[in-house]
């Protein structure tokens, strides 16, 4: 037996990197997969390559900080499948500006992706769960919710973005544990993504890069590490795991 065998799950940002990684994986353990991204032309790449692998995949474009394209994909997904067992908000995005150099645009950008889509996302598939009588909601926040400095590649938006989902986490695995839904969230250090490699960075430049702050060689991750985290807070297995924080990072953050 696969380890998500029967489950359903919606995973945002889906397209490529640690997204399109765990959608791989959960596939792979059995999983029926609602691939979602605003990327249309990869998003659709993607998932028709899960279905001609075997797998129980669809797609939904889906733009997380709008109330109306969450609503339009948990129908879409509840109408294919019947249920939502998971939902990793996984969509995010950063913008390299610090305080003094950031915009208010920059700023409202930048956490209406990574903040508010979060939000949305669970606000829209807990009712769902509660009707069901359980879920799991996986949260990809970041080291940068919890460290400074590098770890936030000198974004202030994204630094205060990730920090807000690691509390809100929380606060969501405290009122909907009495609904069997489990909240927990991921918290990645640096991984070599194709945004990395399309930034012109390979996995040797981004260990020089890191190496010093990363103490566990290569001193960067693959998408795939975080997309092992998401299957095991998805699964059974951390049946009796909430509000906690999974960090993957090399260490890091043990400095």
């Amino acid at each position: 037996m696969a380890r998500l065998d029967g489950k359903v799950a919606i995973i945002t940002g889906a397209a490529s990197g640690m997204g399109l990684a765990g959608a791989q994986l959960f596939a792979r353990e059995g999983a029926s997969v609602v691939l979602t991204d605003v990327v249309t032309e990869a998003l659709e790449r993607e998932t028709a390559a899960l279905a001609e692998s075997g797998a129980q995949a669809t797609s939904s474009v889906l733009d997380v900080a709008s109330p109306d394209s969450w609503q339009s994909a948990v129908s879409e997904a509840v109408t294919r499948f019947g249920r939502i067992d998971v939902l990793v908000n996984n969509a995010g995005i950063h913008i390299p500006k610090g305080i003094l150099e950031a915009e208010l645009d920059d700023w409202n950008k930048v956490l209406a992706v990574n903040t508010t889509g979060v939000w949305l996302g669970m606000k829209h598939v807990i009712p769902q769960m509660q009707e069901q009588g359980g879920g799991s909601i996986v949260n990809v926040s970041s080291i940068a919710g919890i460290v400074g400095g590098l770890s936030d590649a000198g974004g202030a938006a994204y630094s205060a973005s990730k920090g807000a989902v690691r509390s809100l986490t929380k606060h969501a695995a405290q009122w909907f544990a009495k609904d069997g839904i489990r909240v927990n969230s991921i918290h990645p250090g640096a991984v070599f993504t194709g945004l990395a490699a399309a930034a012109g960075l390979t996995k040797e430049t981004m260990a020089g890069q890191f190496g010093s702050a990363i103490p566990l060689p290569p001193h960067v991750g693959d998408p795939e590490d975080i997309g092992y985290g998401m299957v095991y807070l998805a699964s059974d297995e951390s049946k009796y795991v909430t509000g906690e924080e999974l960090v993957i990072d090399g260490g890091w953050t043990t400095h």
